[in-house]
């Protein structure tokens, strides 16, 4: 009878961890599917806007702007990733980086907000429609002036150090060549000084 029970206690402990696991299974289940979920509803954003991109009329134009925007974004990114993955002070940078790409998605939205109003209505509402461009310059322009004074920064350092690694070479060349023998040098003042005498009359 003890035996029994005892059987039944290891069958119940197995049970309940099996239950442990399959609920922390289904647990990390839900969690990918709501990842997969959020990339898939991403990645066909991004495909939708691309194929509206390719048509004509101001729909596929502010799809193009939707386009340029993220990817003046990225590299803009990219290149302060890069510049701080090298250890440089790039002060607020970063922060405004942050600013930037925020207020970069809400006029992404509003592009997103127009270009499918515009292709489901015939009306065209062009005021709007100027001043998304012009917001689109202002902050593509402020993304190239982040890119253009890293990119300054970068030649910079890069020249630093080539002018540093040209005066290393140019000593290390002069140390490695081989002084002049004192005996070599008199041999030669000797040589010549009994071709002068020679050569007098």
């Amino acid at each position: 009878m003890a035996k029994i029970g005892e059987f039944l206690v290891i069958v119940l402990v197995i049970l309940a961890f099996l239950l442990l696991l399959g609920g922390v299974g289904i647990y990390v289940l839900v969690k990918l599917g709501k990842k997969a979920a959020v990339k898939a509803r991403q990645a066909t954003a991004r495909i939708s806007t691309h194929v509206n991109a390719m048509g004509t009329g101001d729909a596929a134009e502010v799809e193009r702007l939707r386009l340029d925007l993220r990817r003046e974004v990225t590299l803009t990114r990219q290149a302060v990733e890069h510049a701080q993955s090298l250890g440089w002070g790039l002060g607020d940078l970063p922060r405004l980086l942050a600013d930037l790409t925020a207020q970069a998605d809400v006029h992404d939205g509003q592009l997103g907000m127009y270009a499918q109003q515009r292709r489901l209505s015939p009306y065209v509402d062009h005021a709007t429609l100027d001043r998304l461009r012009e917001h689109q310059a202002k902050l593509t322009a402020m993304c190239a002036r982040i890119r253009a004074d890293l990119l300054g920064d970068q030649v910079q350092h890069t020249s630093t150090g080539i002018a540093d690694l040209t005066s290393r070479t140019d000593l290390e060349i002069e140390a490695r060549r081989r002084a002049p023998d004192p005996l070599d040098e008199i041999d030669e003042l000797y040589r010549r000084s009994m071709e002068e005498r020679r050569d007098r009359p």
